[in-house]
């Protein structure tokens, strides 16, 4: 008898799995259901929010949106007694007034677009300087004995020459040289010898446009003082149309495909000065303007010195030119988990179950402009950065993505967990374990991944300073930055059970003992 009692006794030890529930947990992370998921997703990613863009009034419809929801719950606003943190930005905008060749008019955006920085200039050329391909090789070299420095030259900027038996010159097989498959490579080997303006040939452009729109030519948008900018184009370069180029070499009695025969047929660069008439008038023009961080806190007891933050971007790719780009997984889903997380937490202190360290939940600005409203954060932290404990970031949590479409779609990507700290991993993987039971999916944390995707999102920018961090993430799917990336799609239980992760391992990290270890690097 005394074996059977201590059999039954052990039974539960066996079944941890079920009997570790802590039921204060469960009755808080209830409150992170897809109903209540549902309405704030339906809301957030409806037209009225136009996308959410960031410097438009969709976006700041969304931030006044997620403040009165922290308000609601009774959170604390922590910047000088407001939700809001103004991120201070550069809207640059690069014009192009007029474009025309041999009199003709051309729209910027429409039929070709322009990629470029630097003050507003005026070229009224009557001449331009083809070279090929713009390869420099020791067996082929389009810019041998050429002086482009100030002037305007004309680029076939897709393909590469070829012998008769279609293989390439360069490589010397069927494969395609580095000029082909490097995006940079020969623009690179261009603007270091100074030009004043690339035109850039391809058969692709009309398709680029049709695809793309406005998204082409839209303003680029960085950091007031250029922290957090891509580097400027040293010369400007116009992408048209083999159709534009056609026009552009008429006077020349010529052709893109008579030029490309020629270099083919001679198996030599055709580089020269043709006559032609082009003009335009160009340049950058930056505006400052300032587009709100949302925070809420909630204060801790014993340890409230001590900061969990759990974040996501509210912002997407707002309204382009009357298209809508919805968001609703990016990341309409990751926003929606921070406000359900914050209810739940919010409810548990006001129960008598509040954390013993303090949770700062955080919309970012400006995600899709590079990580801009994480990166002022956290070189303007409201709260000491050395008394932040972990960043859990939600972006995109409300879809299956291609892998898991035909198998398993109780998952979730938990990214970056043992970078930093060899216990945030097992805390995640116990939490889920003990709660949410789904597939952890760790193959973006292959060093060798090409995606990258720990460093695209706005834990990295808690990260990089030493901080823990897991980025929550369900994964890509077709109708990632395009308009159809709608409510209808979203799978809200899983957008509410991978949230309600996030919960459970937030509440173990905000109520042990010990803050969390930083002990380990494999950036």
């Amino acid at each position: 008898m005394k074996q059977f009692l201590a059999l039954l006794f052990f039974i539960p030890v066996l079944c941890g799995c079920i009997v570790a529930q802590d039921p204060v947990q469960q009755k808080y992370a209830a409150e992170i259901n897809p109903e209540t998921a549902k309405a704030h997703l339906s809301i957030l990613a409806s037209a009225e929010f136009e996308g959410r863009g960031t410097g438009e009034a969709g976006g700041e419809r969304a931030a006044a949106y997620i403040a009165g929801e922290f308000e609601k719950l009774g959170l604390a606003a922590p910047v000088n007694g407001s939700y809001f943190q103004p991120v201070k930005l550069t809207r640059t905008r690069f014009d192009v007034k007029d474009f025309t060749i041999n009199g003709k008019p051309f729209a910027n955006g429409e039929d070709f677009y322009f990629v470029g920085s630097g003050p507003v200039s005026r070229i009224d050329a009557k001449e331009i300087v083809f070279i090929g391909y713009g390869i420099s090789e020791t067996q082929y070299d389009d810019l041998k004995g050429i002086d482009i420095k100030g002037k305007v030259v004309l680029l076939l900027s897709e393909g590469e020459p070829k012998n008769a038996q279609g293989n390439s010159l360069i490589s010397g097989s069927s494969e395609p040289s580095e000029w082909v498959t490097s995006r940079t490579k020969r623009l690179q080997n261009i603007t270091s010898r100074e030009p004043k303006l690339i035109i850039a040939v391809s058969s692709t452009i009309k398709e680029s446009l049709e695809r793309f729109g406005g998204r082409l030519v839209q303003p680029r948008i960085s950091l007031e003082g250029g922290a957090g900018q891509p580097s400027p184009n040293t010369t400007p370069v116009a992408n048209i149309s083999t159709e534009m180029a056609d026009l552009l070499l008429a006077r020349a009695k010529t052709s893109v495909a008579a030029l490309e025969q020629k270099i083919n047929n001679t198996q030599q660069p055709q580089s020269t000065t043709y006559k032609a008439r082009l003009s335009t008038t160009f340049g950058s023009v930056s505006e400052p303007f300032t587009s709100p961080n949302v925070l809420g806190y909630l204060e801790g007891t014993d340890l409230k010195n001590e900061l969990v933050v759990i974040s996501a971007h509210y912002d997407h790719e707002g309204n382009q030119n009357g298209t809508i780009f919805f968001g609703a997984d990016d990341n309409g889903s990751g926003t929606t988990g921070v406000l359900t997380l914050a209810r739940a937490y919010a409810k548990a202190k006001a129960e008598g179950h509040g954390p013993r360290r303090s949770i700062l939940f955080i919309a970012f600005t400006a995600e899709e402009k590079g990580l801009l409203g994480s990166n002022y954060y956290s070189r303007n932290p409201v709260f000491p950065l050395e008394n932040t404990v972990v960043n859990l970031n939600m972006d995109m949590i409300g879809r299956i993505d291609d892998k898991h479409l035909r198998g398993n779609h109780n998952y979730v990507h938990a990214i970056g967990s043992d970078k930093l700290s060899s216990e945030l991993k097992v805390i995640n993987e116990n939490a889920n374990a003990e709660y949410t039971h789904m597939e952890l999916d760790y193959m973006y944390d292959d060093p060798k991944d090409p995606m990258r995707i720990y460093y695209r999102s706005d834990q990295y920018n808690f990260a990089k300073h030493g901080i823990p961090v897991v980025f929550y993430f369900s994964g890509l799917h077709p109708d990632y930055h395009t308009p159809a990336d709608t409510v209808d799609k979203i799978n809200f239980e899983m957008l509410a059970k991978r949230a309600r992760l996030a919960f459970h391992t937030a509440w173990e990290i905000a109520n042990r003992d010990k803050r969390l270890v930083v002990d380990s690097n494999k950036e």
